[in-house]
């Protein structure tokens, strides 16, 4: 996957990804980020690319043929699925829409700035505009890097445990469960016994039941909307043909024993980030 970050500060946003997960993914081959100065596409002698809206309004707008020409030349040189502008009034980010973005395979992201760019780029460049919350940011390059990190994860081979990544929250519209390591007390505060238990139905209903009610109180607005899907389900569209379905074997590993026994790192750790 290659995405192509157009923004008026590059050396903000390389930092960034020269780090942790994302710099590894970079070095597997399995992702591209490239960094692009606007400023490097000025039609003025001091290099801007804003200038003053039309009407007399306050602030600054991104000029459009700057802007247009650098997204040009990207696409003379190869496909792009989507062309991304980060604005306030864009569609709110989730998991299930970096998901889509994950399966694509050369996306540009425009970082926004000023009061934003002229609305004919909007109109006749951009694919698809992305809001990460309803606050308003200096610029989109904070965007634009919690996009990357959100889509760069979830491609195959980035994140050792890849099935972890499937159970983050928003994946089946909860928040995720509590998580609990070594040791198994800590200042009187002890790892739930069922944890512990080796009783693999019983440690996957309490993760459940602890989603369910973290969503519940955390998030009513997702646990709505969960609670509404779960109840139009058919009984019918739980069970699978007959022949079609075959349960994944899974290896549960149960954690237990004095805080100083040894520890595998390859089976035990859910650190992902180091």
């Amino acid at each position: 996957m290659r995405i192509d970050i157009l923004t008026l500060f590059p050396n903000m946003m390389s930092m960034f990804f020269e780090e942790s997960i994302l710099s590894r993914a970079q070095k597997k081959g399995l992702a591209e980020v490239h960094l692009h100065n606007l400023h490097d596409y000025s039609l003025t002698r001091y290099g801007s690319v804003d200038d003053y809206p039309y009407g007399g309004s306050a602030g600054m707008v991104m000029a459009v043929e700057p802007l247009a020409n650098c997204i040009e030349k990207l696409q003379g040189e190869r496909h792009y699925d989507e062309v991304i502008y980060t604005a306030p009034d864009g569609e709110m980010f989730d998991q299930p829409m970096a998901n889509s973005l994950s399966l694509k395979e050369n996306i540009i992201i425009l970082c926004g700035h000023y009061k934003g760019v002229d609305e004919r780029l909007r109109e006749h460049f951009i694919t698809k505009e992305i809001s990460i919350g309803d606050y308003v940011l200096t610029g989109g390059e904070l965007a634009a890097a919690v996009i990357s990190d959100a889509v760069i994860r979830l491609l195959p081979g980035v994140i050792g445990d890849e099935q972890s990544a499937l159970e983050d929250s928003f994946q089946d519209g909860l928040l995720a469960p509590p998580e609990y390591t070594r040791p198994v007390e800590f200042r009187g505060w002890k790892v739930p016994d069922v944890l512990l238990s080796g009783n693999h139905a019983k440690i996957e209903q309490w993760r459940f039941d602890q989603a369910l009610e973290r969503t519940r109180q955390r998030r009513p607005d997702l646990y709505d909307g969960f609670m509404e899907k779960l109840t139009t389900i058919e009984p019918k569209d739980l069970e699978p043909e007959p022949g079609t379905f075959e349960p994944e074997p899974r290896e549960y590993i149960c954690m237990y024993g004095p805080p100083e026994t040894d520890f595998n790192p390859q089976i035990g750790n859910g650190f992902l980030d180091e």
